[in-house]
């Protein structure tokens, strides 16, 4: 029995070291990053909003890409076959306003619900180089927003990954949970993007050059699977020389969140769906980052349960969290989240058995993707 404990107090040390590479060398390379000095440049911009069945948010949220403070720049708005007022309301606007420019799409048999059909019309009608997206449901945190993303465009840099956070809600944990996830999966995106490996953005605030979609073919070698317009483009178009990040605050877009636990359990269900097509590296590094938390937990409960070492066994536990909690907390603060750190440990293991859970449930069944 010594023996065994022996082992997996060494264990316990080598998963330990695994997560201070993570957190530290890697997260770190965003978490300790000095704040960004753009460098505002007047591009030719078309800002691409998809919307399927979005009146409600559309009447939200319009004014505020409406009112962007942009020298001039193309607002391409396409209605994928809703069954709402949503194309009403896209052809008031669109008569309203000269610079918005309508994308009426009708369901094909071909493509039947697929997103990714209704973005590459979008992106084929848009008049500009450089594409700017966001959702349906989501609105720019300032005026600004088009500035900033764009700031980060240069000759080489073509692809730009920016923040999509979601609002907060007074006195829920779901809320919580939610936002720290969020600002988890940006800070691994972000991170590996300036360690020269970029596998994912998000599409609530992603912009990159038309070139860059035309040179992978858009969306076709994943057309087949419904989810992945944003993540599975990036894994597939970005790398360390093409890709720049945008984490200033007026560069923001804000969504609501799911505000029942199974709602956003499905939607994490398609999320994660999307991560078996990664790059081999990419689902390496995901998995390793994944595993060694987990067996981090388990470890640490298994050996304070037998008091083994209990001294050396609470240090190494301290110590991880410290380290941790540092790390993910000066990227909160970047990423304006720093309430939802004072819950770390106890979300970060609710999220850990959460996760089992989604690959479990997808082994046995499919989520649904596009309304």
């Amino acid at each position: 029995m010594t023996l065994l404990l022996n082992t997996l107090l060494i264990g316990l040390g080598v998963i330990t070291f695994i997560q201070l590479i993570y957190y530290v060398f890697i997260f770190g390379k965003f978490s300790f990053a000095k704040p960004q000095v753009p460098n505002p440049k007047k591009l030719p911009v078309s800002v691409i909003v998809c919307a399927k069945n979005e009146a409600e948010n559309i009447k939200k949220y319009i004014a505020l890409l409406l009112s962007q403070n942009y020298p001039a720049y193309e607002l391409v708005l396409i209605d994928d076959a809703s069954s709402d007022e949503t194309r009403d309301l896209f052809e008031a606007i669109a008569k309203q306003h000269d610079f918005v420019k309508l994308v009426k799409v009708d369901n094909n048999e071909a493509f039947w619900g697929n997103k990714k059909y209704a973005l590459t019309l979008g992106i084929k009608a848009a008049k500009n180089e450089y594409l700017l997206f966001t959702d349906a449901d989501c609105y720019p945190q300032s005026q600004n927003w088009i500035t900033e993303m764009t700031a980060h465009f240069s000759a080489t840099k073509t692809i730009v990954l920016g923040y999509g956070a979601y609002d907060k809600i007074k006195n829920s944990f779901l809320n919580k949970i939610i936002r720290f996830e969020t600002l988890l999966t940006a800070t691994q995106y972000f991170a590996w993007a300036k360690a020269g490996k970029p596998y994912m953005g998000v599409g609530r605030n992603l912009a990159y050059k038309k070139e860059e979609f035309f040179r992978v073919r858009g969306f076709m070698d994943h057309m087949q699977v419904r989810s992945g317009d944003d993540d599975l483009f990036i894994n597939q178009a970005a790398t360390g020389s093409n890709t720049n990040i945008c984490f200033s605050e007026a560069g923001f877009t804000y969504s609501m969140p799911k505000t029942r636990f199974k709602e956003w359990f499905n939607q994490k269900r398609r999320h994660v769906s999307t991560a078996k097509l990664y790059k081999p590296f990419d689902k390496f590094q995901l998995g390793s980052f994944f595993i060694s938390q987990f067996l981090f937990l388990v470890l640490a409960v298994l050996l304070l349960a037998f008091q083994f070492q209990w001294m050396i066994v609470t240090g190494i536990i301290v110590f991880r969290y410290i380290f941790a909690w540092l790390s993910l907390g000066f990227a909160a603060g970047k990423l304006k989240e720093k309430d939802v750190m004072y819950w770390f440990p106890f979300i970060e293991i609710f999220l850990i058995f959460t996760q089992i859970n989604v690959f479990i449930t997808n082994i046995f069944s499919k989520p649904v993707h596009w309304k």
